[in-house]
């Protein structure tokens, strides 16, 4: 590895042809091709990583999309694309996500499968606006002249539980409206009046436009005159799809409502994000897919079809309802490849985008600084003895599906600690790791699996390679180097997991069961995706 390495990788697929909805794969995730094909198409996925929630819009002829992080550190994710196909990491809205309360910290690390949820972007006054919610503390907003930040700290629009999925809406008067849905009260969707800074809702203002067994995903649109509430709806046999309802006045009554598309349990349920229109002229839904495997929610590109006033999403059928297309011309045929960043080599101040802690880390634990072009993790104490999900401090990044992935990690041992153990891991539901376990002045390897725990050799020199390689099927192989060039395996197989609404994340880690004591040294992060 050579200093200087730009921290990203441009990802290139195969070649396919042009839009239709037949060329899925036989089982869901085992395309083979994905994203830009570098003839003017693209394949759906075009991001198949986890960025769930997502929503999107088109300012000029940048598209920005937003996709929740639940209790990571920085929080609210921005990608960035010129063509709707090829995206990277712009930045976060949150820098610190104990804004939104203690149970984010690293000292209490309470806050798996909630945090930050769903929310919208939204470009008005000449400023970007998001919102969104969390399940136990409300409503949140912030606002940034650029994307790229700085975003004002965070305001509580509403303090209150069980709300979630909202999105703001500026009228042509300059009356700004929040949409917004309470699943305490059975899913009731209500349309409240913002203050002229954008900043409150205005109290009693709110009215339901909206009600429906889990009902979520509420997006507001003004088109040729006429209202639409997007959302989407569940059925416990079929699953859940895509719905709109339309009003000539923005309080209603929303008394025209129409299906969008099927419920399509095969293609996990593509239901949550946002329409939106090119410059061209053309409108397409860039979309997640809401039920999770290993590789998280993973993001789809479907055009859409006006018909009767409504936007049919994906392919139209004689029903007049919309279908998964797996393929399609690119908005933007010259637009460049790209995908979101994923290497690092740690010789920058602060860390690239695509990096967010497990919580909100212990800022006095790690630095950039100290040792330049390495990244320093002390080790303290777990909240819960030898437990990867209650230890501080562990930084993360998301992982792909795609055909060949391979991460090495180079690591400095010399300064940990009895008591410490640290190295390379994989976690959402399960957990898999395989590290250096430090005993009085003995390092081991061991590999991790869950609680169980698999010995390997002792270590006497103080620079160690890590590996981990996994493809379409999601069975990670660790293995170690001791001159970095030959790789040993060591433990079998992890299948990678979903759990807590996020697929797999990759993570370095530095803990000590017995002390503040120790750190170790990380040289680079090197992650090839094929």
């Amino acid at each position: 590895m050579i200093k200087g390495l730009a921290c990203f990788l441009l990802c290139v697929g195969g070649l396919l042809s042009s839009a239709r909805a037949g060329d899925a794969p036989e089982t869901w995730g085992l395309w083979t091709q994905w994203g830009d094909q570098g003839d003017g198409t693209y394949r759906n996925p075009v991001l198949p990583s986890d960025y769930s929630d997502i929503d999107c819009i088109r300012v000029g002829s940048d598209y920005y999309a937003i996709s929740s992080t639940f209790q990571y550190s920085p929080g609210m994710v921005i990608l960035h694309s010129k063509d709707l196909v090829n995206w990277t990491i712009l930045s976060h809205v949150i820098s610190d996500v104990t804004q939104m309360g203690p149970a984010f910290n690293w000292d209490r690390m309470d806050r798996y499968g909630r945090g930050v949820w769903a929310g919208a972007i939204r470009y008005h006054d000449h400023r970007f606006w998001v919102y969104f919610g969390t399940p136990d503390e409300g409503y949140f907003m912030s606002t940034a002249a650029h994307p790229a930040g700085p975003w004002t700290p965070l305001h509580q629009t509403l303090a209150a539980v069980g709300w979630d999925d909202c999105c703001p809406f500026w009228d042509d008067d300059g009356q700004g409206y929040l949409a917004g849905t309470c699943f305490k009260e059975g899913y009731k969707t209500y349309l409240f009046k913002l203050t002229p800074d954008g900043r409150d809702i205005i109290p009693d203002s709110g009215i339901i436009i909206n009600q429906g067994m889990r009902r979520e995903a509420s997006k507001l649109y003004k088109i040729n005159g006429l209202y639409y509430h997007f959302f989407s709806e569940y059925d416990s046999k079929k699953g859940r799809y895509c719905m709109m309802q339309r009003s000539s006045n923005i309080a209603g009554p929303y008394t025209e409502v129409k299906q969008l598309s099927h419920a399509q349990k095969a293609f996990r349920e593509p239901n949550q994000g946002g329409i939106v229109q090119t410059e061209q002229g053309d409108w397409y839904f860039f979309t997640h897919h809401g039920s999770g495997s290993w590789e998280g929610r993973c993001n789809s590109l479907l055009p859409v079809t006006w018909q009767e006033g409504w936007p049919i999403l994906g392919q139209v059928g004689e029903d007049g309802m919309g279908t998964m297309v797996w393929s399609g011309r690119k908005p933007v045929p010259d637009a460049p490849r790209a995908i979101p960043q994923t290497s690092d080599d740690f010789s920058c101040d602060a860390l690239p985008p695509q990096w967010e802690w497990n919580h909100q880390p212990r800022a006095d634990k790690w630095s950039l600084t100290e040792r330049r072009g390495w990244l320093r993790l002390y080790a303290f104490k777990p909240l819960e003895l030898d437990d990867p999900l209650k230890a501080g401090n562990t930084l993360t990044q998301r992982c792909f599906r795609s055909s060949a992935n391979e991460v090495i990690v180079k690591l400095d041992l010399s300064a940990m600690a009895d008591g410490q153990k640290a190295g390379l891991c994989h976690y959402a539901k399960t957990h898999a790791a395989l590290g250096v376990a430090q005993q009085g002045v003995t390092r081991t390897l061991e590999y991790r699996l869950d609680g169980r725990v698999t010995a390997g050799p002792r270590l006497t020199a103080n620079t160690l390679w890590i590996r981990s390689t996994w493809g379409l099927d999601g069975k990670s192989q660790f293995a170690y180097s001791l001159e970095g060039r030959v790789y040993t395996d060591l433990g079998g197989p992890y299948a990678l997991s979903w759990g807590h609404y996020r697929g797999d994340r990759l993570g370095l880690y530095s803990y000590n069961n017995q002390a503040e004591a120790g750190f170790l040294d990380v040289d680079y992060f090197s992650y090839t995706v094929r």
